[in-house]
């Protein structure tokens, strides 16, 4: 993405704002307000973060789990924006799953490969146990991303409701058998050709598109 002249900040805006349309497509503000966000201490965190702040201003109640929180400037900036707004966070991932209405799954994407550390293996066994929508940001935690979900280990049976494949969907989405969104509506064609990706058609202000995953290159 660095060919395309886009920082980091912009890009993880942008991603965010894909996951709080994707997440609206699900589980409106209407019908389901309260929304439960882990996020990770890396880019995917951070697209969780930005979310968040889209998804309060839609109208829903988000709660932050961000137990390993950056030190990284833009991610405290991110964090702060949310406290700004009274958004609140919680060290309690459970108890908050008993009361929310949904959950974003932003804790490990594309870069995540090897174990799975605290506190997150309950926090991944809890996803896989929960009983509301769970919708993975570019890719459920826990899976690898080029061969799915794991044989064994806290993500083992793990399959959240919907997917938000961020800039083009990763190998992992074979075994996917949720909804699956791609979403990022910033992709040059030059970059499409080059990498050999389908750029999905968007309609209107959107910056998601629902797609089969039969229908995408991988």
């Amino acid at each position: 993405m660095s060919s395309g002249a886009f920082s980091l900040d912009q890009l993880m805006e942008l991603a965010g704002l894909s996951v709080s349309q994707a997440l609206y497509k699900l589980s409106p503000p209407s019908s389901a307000p309260r929304v439960l966000i882990a996020c990770g201490p890396g880019n995917n965190g951070g697209d969780g973060l930005v979310a968040a702040r889209h998804l309060f201003h839609y109208g829903y109640k988000p709660t932050m789990y961000y137990p390993k929180q950056s030190k990284n400037e833009i991610y405290e900036r991110l964090a702060t924006q949310l406290r700004q707004l009274d958004i609140p966070f919680t060290e309690d991932f459970d108890k908050a799953a008993q009361q929310t209405d949904s959950i974003v799954d932003a804790i490990f994407g594309f870069s995540f490969s090897g174990e799975v550390r605290e506190p997150f293996p309950k926090v991944i066994e809890a996803l896989r146990d929960a009983k509301v929508p769970v919708l993975a940001v570019d890719a459920p935690s826990s899976w690898n991303i080029e061969d799915g979900p794991p044989d064994s280990g806290p993500g083992k049976g793990f399959m959240p409701d919907a997917l938000i494949s961020l800039t083009a969907p990763k190998p992992l989405v074979k075994w996917f058998k949720g909804r699956h969104f791609v979403g990022g509506r910033f992709l040059s064609q030059g970059v499409a050709a080059k990498y050999d990706l389908d750029v999905p058609k968007y309609e209107g202000i959107d910056q998601i598109v629902e797609v089969p995953v039969s229908e995408l290159k991988l």
